[in-house]
């Protein structure tokens, strides 16, 4: 079996702050969902995906199990202690060892943690959950200022072939007027939404500056990624991030 495929961010976060993204690389799923499909709701092998989060699990070598969410496209926050596969589309911990966890396949992940490792959050960020807000709700749940905080973007669909209808630029524009600057005609008469563009906005309006990441497409990248937009029945990768341990003899 060939050896996970994993995105490390590339990003000043302390030390103690554990982040990785995966691909589609290194699972033993098979056919659409070939091979690291880490989506339970997926029409998937239910015993595949188990093999393959252990796989995961075993890899990052992981304190916990992840705090896998039932995602909604909506803006619903929740520690990741209480979690219990509830539907949201974010979580995070102030904790050592809880894994906040969002699942992809074209949306983007958002990982956050704050300068000095106190706290740390994953959201999952589709256009809808973009636009109702999750990213900001998000940051209210963590309890920091935004300016102390750092954002990551990872893998999601890019600017040149995310094609929208007006009702999607119609969402954005009505909150931010200069988000029209996120959006280009397409060909087909629609237009094509740069959705890391837009989160960087939606961040940057609270005040948090300090995003990284955000070039990748999976839609154009069928090797490392999944992509819904290119095939509908596919499989999900993982976006985590969580807090380590504190050295022996502290708590």
């Amino acid at each position: 079996m060939p050896e996970l495929a994993l995105l490390q961010p590339e990003w000043p976060a302390p030390g103690n702050v554990r982040a990785a993204s995966s691909t589609r690389g290194g699972g033993v799923s098979q056919g659409s969902f070939a091979s690291l499909n880490l989506g339970a709701r997926t029409a998937d092998d239910p015993q595949a995906v188990a093999r393959n989060r252990a796989l995961l699990a075993e890899a990052l070598a992981l304190p916990a199990e992840p705090a896998w969410l039932r995602q909604v496209h909506g803006r619903r926050v929740l520690p990741a202690s209480r979690h219990a596969e509830a539907p949201a589309d974010a979580s995070y911990s102030h904790r050592p060892r809880e894994v906040c966890v969002v699942l992809t396949a074209d949306c983007l992940p958002v990982l956050f943690c704050d300068r000095v490792g106190s706290v740390v959050a994953a959201a999952h960020a589709g256009w809808r959950g973009l636009a109702a807000g999750v990213l900001e709700a998000t940051i209210d749940a963590l309890g920091v200022a935004p300016e102390t905080l750092l954002a990551w973007i990872g893998p999601g669909i890019g600017a040149t072939t995310f094609e929208v209808g007006e009702e999607v630029r119609a969402a954005f524009l009505a909150v931010d007027p200069a988000a029209g600057q996120c959006f280009a005609p397409s060909p087909r008469g629609r237009w094509l939404a740069d959705l890391p563009g837009l989160a960087r906005r939606r961040l940057g309006a609270v005040g948090l500056h300090a995003v990284y990441g955000g070039q990748w497409c999976t839609y154009s990248d069928p090797e490392r990624f999944y992509s819904h937009r290119r095939q509908s029945d596919t499989g999900r990768m993982a976006s985590l991030i969580w807090l380590a341990a504190p050295p022996q003899g502290e708590v």
